[in-house]
C-alpha cells in the first residue's frame, strides 16, 4: 500500500504569524518560528515535517496564501 507523505513551503516574507494554519493542522506539524521576517512578525514554519500527511487544511486556511502544500507517494518495501 502507498503512502503519502506531505511538505509545506511557507512564503516567511508574506506570513504575518496569524496561527489560523497551526490550528487547522490536524498532525500538530506548524509552529511559529522565534525569528522574525523583516516585518518583524514571527512566521509559521515545519515543527515536526515527518508528520506531514499533506492534507492542506494549512494552506487552504492561510488568509494570505503564503503556504505551499507538496505530497509525495512512496510505496512500502516489504
Amino acid at each position: 500500500m502507498a503512502k503519502i507523505k506531505g511538505t509545506i513551503i511557507v512564503d516567511t516574507e508574506r506570513c504575518k504569524g496569524c496561527g489560523v494554519c497551526i490550528a487547522a493542522c490536524p498532525c500538530s506539524v506548524i509552529a511559529l518560528n522565534r525569528e522574525v521576517n523583516s516585518k518583524g512578525y514571527n512566521y509559521a514554519y515545519m515543527e515536526f515535517p515527518d508528520k506531514c500527511t499533506g492534507c492542506a487544511n494549512c494552506a487552504l486556511v492561510c488568509p494570505d496564501s503564503c503556504i505551499t502544500v507538496y505530497r509525495q507517494k512512496f510505496e512500502d518495501k516489504i
